[in-house]
């Protein structure tokens, strides 16, 4: 998989994972880095609307279906995920809400 600047913020849905929807219990998720040919970190959303604060970022994306979707980053779920899991690209979110995500993770791992 080749990761460009716009596909490190595309949001992705990753299979088999817990709490997700559909019969392969998919859930998006920002691809925040490519780490090595076969892991990204990257945070899950979900389509429950959380009060902005360190640990969730509320933004609207559209998917490549045209469908404008609220969503909310989970900021403190960020982990490594394999590519294997990724399913389709299902859209992009803006640089700005990009880089206010980014930030808050970045804050999560600094001294408080």
């Amino acid at each position: 998989m080749v990761m460009n600047k716009t596909s490190k913020c595309g949001l992705r849905s990753k299979s088999f994972f817990e709490n997700g929807k559909g019969k392969n219990f998919a859930r998006p998720v920002i691809v925040v880095r490519k780490l090595t040919k076969d892991l990204f970190l990257g945070i899950p959303t979900t389509t429950t609307l959380r009060e902005d604060n360190d640990y969730f970022h509320k933004f609207k994306y559209t998917t490549y279906n045209n469908e404008v979707l609220n969503v909310s980053a989970l900021i403190l779920q960020v982990k490594v995920f394999s590519i294997k899991r990724i399913m389709n690209k299902i859209g992009m979110i803006n640089k700005e809400d990009f880089k206010v995500i980014v930030e808050k993770s970045k804050n999560l791992f600094g001294p408080t």
